[in-house]
C-alpha cells in the first residue's frame, strides 16, 4: 500500500510540473524575477477558441506512470501484463491531459499595432481593455485592467 501511495503522489508531482503556466495569475516566474518587463494597454478586437497540442511530453510521462501503476498489480506474467495495460493507458491519457484549451487573442494596442496572443487561463471578453506583459518578443502575462 505505501508503495503504491508513493507512485500516485510521484506521478502526481510529475503531471503537475508539467502544467503550463496561467496568464492571469498573481504567480511571477523565477527568471522573471528582477527583470525590466514592458508592457502596452490596448482593447480586446476578438477572440478565437483554440486548442494546445500535446508535445509528446503527456504521452511520455503518462506511459511511464501508467506502466509503474500498472507494475503494482498483478503476480508473475499478470503484472507484466498489467504493467504493459498500464502504460498504453498512461500514454493516452496523458496526451489527452496534456491538452489543452486556451484563447487566441487578437488585440489593438493604443499605439495603433495590432497583436494576437495565444493564451491560457484568462476569461477574456471582446471589447475588454487589457495590459501586455512583455519580456522582449515573449508575452509574460495578459491582464484585465480593472476601471
Amino acid at each position: 500500500m505505501k508503495r503504491f501511495l508513493a507512485a500516485v503522489c510521484g506521478c502526481f508531482l510529475i503531471f503537475n510540473a508539467g502544467c503550463t503556466k496561467m496568464y492571469n495569475s498573481n504567480e511571477v516566474a523565477l527568471n522573471d524575477v528582477n527583470s525590466v518587463l514592458s508592457y502596452e494597454e490596448g482593447i480586446v478586437e476578438d477572440i478565437k477558441n483554440v486548442v494546445i497540442k500535446d508535445d509528446g511530453s503527456g504521452a511520455v510521462i503518462g506511459a511511464y506512470s501508467g506502466a509503474v501503476l500498472g507494475s503494482m498489480m498483478g503476480r508473475g506474467k499478470g503484472r507484466l501484463v498489467s504493467a504493459l495495460i498500464g502504460g498504453i493507458a498512461g500514454a493516452f491519457a496523458g496526451r489527452e491531459i496534456d491538452k489543452a484549451n486556451a484563447q487566441e487573442v487578437f488585440i489593438r494596442l493604443e499605439n495603433g499595432n495590432n497583436i494576437a496572443v495565444v493564451v491560457k487561463g484568462v476569461d477574456l471578453k471582446v471589447g475588454e481593455k487589457v495590459r501586455v506583459v512583455k519580456k522582449g518578443n515573449r508575452v509574460v502575462r495578459i491582464e484585465k485592467i480593472k476601471f
